[in-house]
């Protein structure tokens, strides 16, 4: 998708050092691809926050040790 942003040089500079990319578009495309990962695993921190993982009855290293 083509886009016209107005985004002032210094951010683009900066976007440009931290990614390294080849060119403005490669630096905006990671960075915004780095957003959306960390926004992500923000997202699944809060679900597991508010359900954490349980284990089953029973279940134990040594357990899983002698199944194999």
């Amino acid at each position: 998708m083509k886009v016209t942003a107005i985004i002032p040089d210094d951010i683009i500079k900066e976007v440009q050092e931290y990614t390294e990319g080849k060119n403005i578009t490669d630096s905006l495309i990671k960075a915004l691809s780095d957003w959306i990962y960390s926004k992500k695993i923000e997202k699944l921190n809060r679900e597991v926050h508010k359900n954490p993982l349980q284990f089953a009855d029973g279940f134990n290293a040594e357990t899983i040790r002698n199944t194999r």
